[in-house]
């Protein structure tokens, strides 16, 4: 599965399981949770442990914090994707159970990726992984939106993973022989092009001449979770700061 088949999607609280049916012996309903926002890594990064759920807003108004939920406790629950409703599912218990530190683990997506040498190779945009265990095939990498139209973007193995530094996701070298996957350049049998300066040159100047779709919050969200201010209780605050102060409006 890929992160980005999941995220956006509602997720529900389900009852506990001696609690699923009403008196009359109707199933009872799911409530509902949020939506799923960002995968989170194991500190090691090669292993997803769950899910930041995004909150709805109270009377659709006042923000509320993201919540942890662990990637084990997911499942189908009359027909939707549900948690059931149990103290150690969610956020530090679920960690606690998991065998993971929160304030060590990490959100790939969104993270500049870098390699070993310091040669710059992009950020992280998705991920796939094993939806029962968690595990990562691999990490897709890419230069924004329009390069990754044009020319693709390139698988990285999960063994080609160093780790995390200075707010980068740190790659093996050998990330720099990859082949491209996808894009137009694929797609018209130019799938050999190797990653190098040239292509990476040719992805920069598409940038810079506005074509990036991502905005900058987004791609700011790349981060170990306990370099957040306050962690969860900050996360959404840590969002808005990393997109930059509102334009103010001309007089």
């Amino acid at each position: 599965m890929l992160v980005a088949d999941i995220q956006g999607v509602r997720v529900y609280r389900a009852p506990v399981a001696d609690k699923r049916t009403n008196k009359d012996g109707t199933p009872r309903d799911p409530k509902r949770l949020g939506k799923i926002h960002f995968p989170v890594f194991a500190p090691d990064g090669l292993r997803v442990v769950g899910f930041m759920v995004k909150l709805p807003d109270v009377v659709g108004m006042i923000k509320q914090p993201d919540r942890f939920i662990a990637l084990d406790a997911l499942d189908v629950y009359e027909g939707v994707l549900a948690v059931a409703d149990s103290k150690e599912n969610f956020d530090d218990a679920a960690a606690k159970r998991l065998g993971v530190n929160l304030d060590e683990c990490l959100i790939w997506t969104g993270m500049d990726a870098v390699t070993a040498s310091g040669e710059r190779v992009g950020y992280c945009a998705d991920a796939l992984f094993n939806s029962r265990t968690g595990q990562v095939k691999h990490f897709v990498l890419t230069e924004g939106d329009a390069a990754s139209a044009l020319v693709g973007n390139f698988e990285v193995p999960a063994s080609y993973l160093v780790g995390y530094r200075n707010g980068a996701m740190i790659v093996s070298d050998d990330t720099l022989n990859l082949k491209l996957t996808g894009g137009v350049a694929a797609k018209a049998a130019e799938a050999s092009v190797v990653i190098g300066e040239k292509v990476k040159k040719g992805a920069a100047k598409l940038d810079d001449k506005g074509s990036r779709a991502l905005d900058k919050g987004s791609r700011a969200l790349g981060k170990q979770l306990g370099k957040t201010k306050g962690m969860f209780s900050a996360f959404a605050s840590e969002y808005r700061k990393a997109a930059g102060p509102a334009k103010k409006k001309k007089k």
